[in-house]
């Protein structure tokens, strides 16, 4: 179905007062509800500590945010980023990818080249957008990242997390945000999922599936393989998984101990 024109342009700018931190604790509410909300306080931590609070205004009303908090690895600093909501109503206006990219735009700008967060193996659209439309890649799997929750938006399952990294200065990304994908060097393997698989975590039947993908993924991982695209294939899904050294326009650090 497509969404009527926004009658003004979304403004995509950094948040800074508390108000702007309680508007976007109420958009956790309505989008995903109170059990797995970060209060408040998170996001004026995340501002006075070298993170970000990125705020989507449609007038005066905030829209969408994006929350990032300061982190080092090995010395060196990265951004996790740790939640980005759109209200339903502005969902598929592009609204999440200029967060993201203006995400991207002030970490460069800092001197910061990579940017990670998790994300719900299951949920196949948020995998399209982070690994196609952004040029992400996943080599790295948390099982039940976050315990396992009463918040009807993960359906009583383990909370399983792709990592998903963000070489934001990478040839693979650059190629990607200006439409022009790289292609792909290496033989691929295969991680397939049912395309409709919404409708099955609604009636409680992906548990089995879900295990089958935890151990998929983690035999792949485990022989250097990572997840850079995902590919619509009637009805699955498949997560494309190349070796490591064979990513177009990209040279990936070894992986280091958390």
């Amino acid at each position: 179905m497509t969404q009527p024109p926004l009658t003004r342009e979304v403004e995509i700018r950094h948040c800074s007062k508390l108000a702007e931190y309680d508007d976007c604790l109420r958009l956790q509410h309505l989008i995903w509800g109170k059990d797995i909300a970060v209060p408040s306080a998170i996001f004026v931590v995340a501002h006075h500590t070298g993170g970000q609070v990125l705020g989507a205004f449609h007038g005066d009303t905030l829209v969408g945010f994006s929350l990032a908090l300061a982190a080092t690895r090995t010395g060196k600093p990265f951004l996790h980023s740790h939640m980005t909501a759109v209200l339903p109503e502005f969902t598929d206006r592009g609204v999440g990818r200029r967060l993201k990219l203006f995400q991207r735009q002030d970490a460069i700008k800092r001197g910061i080249d990579l940017v990670e967060w998790t994300f719900d193996p299951l949920e196949l659209k948020n995998a399209h957008f982070n690994l196609v439309r952004l040029g992400a890649i996943a080599r790295r799997f948390i099982s039940d990242c976050y315990g396992v929750t009463t918040s009807p938006l993960h359906a009583g399952l383990p909370t399983d997390r792709l990592v998903a990294e963000w070489w934001l200065n990478s040839e693979r990304v650059k190629s990607i945000l200006a439409d022009d994908a790289l292609p792909i060097k290496e033989s691929v393997e295969r991680v397939s999922l049912p395309s409709n698989l919404a409708e099955i975590k609604s009636v409680g039947a992906a548990a089995s599936i879900q295990t089958k993908a935890r151990e998929e993924f983690q035999q792949l991982f485990a022989k250097g393989y990572v997840a850079t695209r995902t590919e619509s294939a009637g009805s699955t899904v498949d997560y494309f998984l190349e070796l490591a050294a064979g990513i177009a326009g990209l040279n990936l650090p070894k992986i280091a101990e958390d």
